[in-house]
């Protein structure tokens, strides 16, 4: 098998793995607003890391990396949310 095939069948398994690995945890959270067991440096540095990897992707040359890109779109959206309702429970809400 070509070098870059195998490269890309790879990032696309990770990008399924991920995202399926990580979206149930944030639907979860965001459907019962219960963020009691998150830790809120976590999700504000998962946040982080997922939008400069994010930015990798996309300004990869000589193209575009769309599973690196596309991966951590879903985890940035999904750790913004849920670090924002961290947030609004932990200094808002309990006011």
């Amino acid at each position: 098998m070509e070098q870059g095939l195998t490269f890309e069948i790879c990032g696309w398994v990770a990008t399924i793995g991920m995202i399926l690995g990580y979206l149930p945890q944030a639907i979860e959270t965001i459907r019962t607003r219960n963020t009691d067991g998150i830790a809120l440096p976590t999700f504000l540095m998962m946040g982080v890391g997922s939008a400069a990897f994010m930015l990798q992707g996309l300004l990869h040359k000589p193209e575009m990396l769309w599973s690196l890109f596309l991966t951590n779109l879903v985890t940035t959206i999904c750790s913004c949310i849920v670090f924002g309702m961290k947030v609004y429970n932990d200094y808002f809400k309990n006011k």
